[in-house]
């Protein structure tokens, strides 16, 4: 288990990496090298806390930039988290097995065209931009601390592109899904997506996820991209249903 698995286009890599980081940004981001170093004090988000190798030929000093790092996350309260994409270098992660890190969480990066999505012509949902109300309904439909609230949204106040905040209510439950879409030039990004327990089957989470998919094709975005762990086969599925495909994995070491 030494390399990813999946053969990715490397430029498209590149680019869904960058607009992902601006999706999602991190309160503190610094570069060792290539290495992107993401940290938050606030949230503990594994996406706002890892190092993210962002180039495959740079792999020298690893111990000492492993230390250093693994000093500087300590000063947040945090364990190290290495972020594995098919940028990554071979190399760090053989040393990574070698020292004993072990993979245990992996997501799949799935990419769609919004072109040619059968999406119907008008909104089901129009998006909010009222981030307190976003707020407390992902806090609700994920059934998340309540503490978390000020730090997500921190998090939803610093995204710099377009975004728009889909909820979908009910009478009886209140807020029952949610879905984040950021809108980055020609590329869309799905975030935040989740439909709460007490309502899954029932087709909620295909009509929030239209109306994100809808209004990013209208304010121009040519393809809609999301990441999702890869043993949600439920949420996958749905994706597929939708016309994703997945272009790359990423995978999350620590030590052990």
């Amino acid at each position: 288990m030494t390399a990813s698995p999946v053969q990715a286009d490397l430029p498209l890599v590149r680019r869904l990496e960058a607009v992902g980081f601006r999706a999602w940004p991190a309160a503190s981001v610094v570069y060792d090298g290539s290495w992107q170093v993401r940290l938050t004090g606030s949230h503990p988000s594994k996406r706002l806390n890892c190092i993210v190798p962002l180039d495959p030929s740079d792999y020298r000093d690893m111990d000492l930039r492993l230390s250093k790092t693994r000093k500087r996350f300590a000063d947040y309260g945090r364990s190290l988290v290495v972020r594995e994409t098919p940028l990554a270098p071979p190399h760090l992660i053989r040393h990574l097995e070698d020292d004993g890190w072990q993979m245990f969480e992996t997501a799949d990066v799935m990419i769609g065209d919004l072109a040619h999505l059968p999406l119907p012509p008008t909104l089901g949902h129009l998006p909010s931009h009222d981030i307190g109300r976003f707020v407390d309904a992902c806090i609700a439909v994920g059934q998340d601390d309540a503490a978390l609230k000020p730090a997500l949204a921190e998090i939803l106040s610093s995204i710099k592109p377009q975004s728009g905040f889909f909820i979908k209510e009910s009478p009886r439950h209140g807020a029952v899904a949610v879905a984040l879409c950021v809108q980055d030039n020609d590329l869309a990004g799905v975030m935040s997506f989740a439909v709460s327990q007490t309502v899954r089957r029932q087709g909620i989470g295909s009509e929030i996820l239209a109306s994100a998919l809808r209004w990013a094709r209208v304010s121009g975005a040519r393809s809609a991209w999301l990441q999702v762990e890869a043993d949600n086969e439920p949420a996958i599925a749905l994706y597929r249903q939708f016309g994703f495909r997945k272009v790359y994995e990423y995978r999350y070491w620590r030590k052990g």
